[in-house]
């Protein structure tokens, strides 16, 4: 069985409730049948309807379950042209220094300095 290619071009126009396409690590997925049903809401889909989802897919931290789950969704994958460069397992990682998805650094300092900042007012203003 072969497998359907899609350009982004043709990903793009299906951007609406009522045909909603979407591209994650460069498969295409027709999610029109899951909106009602998607935890975080059909916003969430409809807002990266025709796009490429990847990032915000990969942000939020999606279960084995949720990517067992996207199996029955897809339809194809992209022209070999319009494909972008996956990244490794390991740059995907929660402590990435590459900058990109929330990292362990990005919240680790403003928690320090909170603690510290509890600390010293404890010390100097506490009874």
């Amino acid at each position: 069985m072969s497998v359907k290619l899609f350009s982004r071009e043709e990903v793009s126009t299906k951007n609406d409730a009522k045909n909603t396409w979407l591209i994650i690590d460069n498969s295409v997925y027709d999610v029109t049948s899951f909106l009602n049903e998607h935890p975080g809401g059909e916003e969430v889909l409809l807002e990266q309807a025709g796009r490429d989802g990847t990032e915000s897919f990969e942000d939020v931290g999606h279960s084995s379950d949720a990517r067992e789950l996207m199996k029955q969704y897809k339809i194809g994958e992209l022209v070999e042209e319009d494909r972008k460069q996956q990244p490794s397992k390991e740059n995907r990682s929660w402590d990435s220094e590459d900058g990109s998805g929330s990292s362990f650094r990005s919240w680790l300092i403003p928690v320090t300095l909170g603690i510290i900042a509890t600390i010293i007012y404890r010390f100097f203003l506490g009874k």
